[in-house]
């Protein structure tokens, strides 16, 4: 194989970079794995992005409450409007109870019975992995384990580190010269 960029023989087919340019390879086998074409990789779904069914929830759940302020407050206007803007505030005041105290558990409903979840994560066993056999268990033997793998008769005894001399300072000599008394001359 050849490297694409600078034209290097590589020493085997299965480095991952050009030992001249340092070209990464991996893209030019999958291309030659593949007739020249490369295979369509689906990405995995985005762990935060929250799945339709909770959306749906959500939606719901923001409807009942824009509706929870939503109808008092059009109903303390309708009680207070003047003439026939009272009928029209009143009107408004029970269509918004309706689209929102009916809807809103209605959406949720559905997003929790028809809409799809987060998928579940799903255990795949390696390849390479063989599980291990499982054996009988072994009766009890009540005998002494086998023999150390340091037999005692090679055990020597530790020297008495106590009895080594310590060796002298250099500054023993030095101290021993300032302690002397000066001669008279």
């Amino acid at each position: 194989m050849f490297c694409p960029r600078c034209g290097q023989q590589q020493a085997t087919d299965s480095m991952r970079f050009c030992s001249r340019c340092g070209f990464p390879m991996e893209g030019a086998l999958h291309l030659l794995a593949h007739g020249g074409t490369l295979p369509h990789y689906q990405p995995p779904p985005d762990p935060n992005e929250p799945s339709a069914r909770r959306k749906g929830v959500k939606q719901g759940a923001l409807l009942m409450l824009i509706g929870a302020i939503l109808v008092p407050v059009l109903g303390v206007m309708s009680g207070f409007a003047p003439g026939r803007l009272e009928n029209v505030f009143a009107f408004f005041c029970a269509l918004a109870a309706i689209i929102c105290f009916l809807g809103g558990p209605l959406r949720m409903l559905f997003a929790a019975v028809f809409e799809e979840g987060a998928p579940r994560p799903q255990f795949m066993m390696p390849t390479s992995y063989v599980p291990p056999a499982i054996a009988a268990p072994q009766a009890r033997v009540s005998a002494l384990p086998p023999a150390a793998v340091n037999p005692a008769a090679s055990w020597r005894q530790r020297p008495q580190t106590s009895e080594i001399l310590q060796p002298p300072s250099v500054t023993d000599h030095t101290t021993r010269l300032l302690d002397k008394e000066p001669e008279a001359e």
